[in-house]
């Protein structure tokens, strides 16, 4: 009998959890458009970042939404971006695309290194041996940091040890920015084609013992430069865009090239004015 009892207990508890089950399913339902997934789909999968959400999910999940419009997608080709447009019914729209700027121009062959550096080779151990032996404080240490971590083959070390960012590939996701610990990376837009290739605060040529393409802070940039579009801030010239149009006027009488004008195809193009770079070897290392 007892046996009984306890079979009917345990079925009747069995049952009572199956229809708790049912209702919590129905009322805690949540309803996802199917769209998501096609969209999803049709998406590069980068999951890069760059516009905005965490990954490539929750961007379609914007899209389906209509919080945002395909052309958000920097990353997707204009192909992949009107697909995307045409089966949701929506405008395609344009964003500018963003891409990594480095500032910085002091390779081996036009920088010097004061000590030289042995241990773990990467800039963030490195940087934290006196700043990583760099006669410039802030210049690239040149072991790579910002190429290992991109996961889109984006940046590739010259024969310099200087990054170099293809355009093409950057999706602008940051990643060289935060592993890079002299903060020489930022995400700039595409077209932001006039850019200070420095970050060296010491005023003076004396800086050029230590860096032949090192901003001296002459600031003639600034005044070659049309409105405010340039000031000098802390011996360094900064660029306000979209203040004024940019043209290649302020980079004409640089002395040293460290401003600069980025060409899609040429890559950095100097003034008229600044000092050819001839040497090809690194530069010995010492103190003159």
């Amino acid at each position: 009998m007892s046996v009984i009892i306890a079979i009917a207990v345990l079925g009747g508890l069995t049952l009572l959890l199956a229809v708790m089950l049912v209702i919590a399913n129905k009322k805690l339902y949540v309803y996802e458009d199917p769209r998501i997934d096609v969209v999803e789909g049709m998406l590069p999968h980068a999951n890069c970042g760059a516009c905005g959400y965490p990954g490539c999910r929750p961007f379609a999940e914007a899209l389906v939404g209509g919080k945002i419009l395909p052309g958000k997608c920097t990353v997707s080709s204009s192909e992949g971006v009107e697909a995307i447009a045409e089966y949701l019914g929506v405008a395609m729209g344009a964003e500018e695309k963003q891409v990594a700027r480095l500032a910085c121009a002091g390779g081996t062959n036009v920088a010097r290194n004061k000590a030289k550096y042995k241990g773990m080779e990467t800039c963030q151990a490195a940087s934290l041996v006196s700043g990583g032996g760099k006669g410039c404080f802030w210049g690239c240490l040149g072991f790579g940091d910002c190429e290992a971590v991109c996961d889109f083959d984006a940046i590739h070390m010259d024969e310099h040890g200087l990054p170099v960012v293809d355009e093409d590939k950057c999706t602008a996701c940051g990643d060289c920015v935060e592993v890079c610990p002299k903060d020489l990376f930022s995400i700039q837009p595409i077209n932001n084609r006039l850019w200070v290739a420095c970050k060296n605060l010491e005023a003076g040529d004396e800086i050029l013992e230590d860096c032949q393409v090192a901003c001296t802070a002459c600031g003639r940039c600034a005044m070659d430069a049309s409105g405010d579009l340039i000031t000098m801030e802390n011996n360094l010239p900064v660029i306000h865009y979209g203040v004024e149009e940019l043209t290649k006027d302020p980079i004409q009488r640089c002395p040293t090239g460290a401003i600069v004008w980025l060409d899609q195809k040429l890559g950095a193009i100097k003034g008229r004015d600044s000092n050819p770079v001839i040497r090809k070897s690194e530069r010995e290392i010492g103190f003159s």
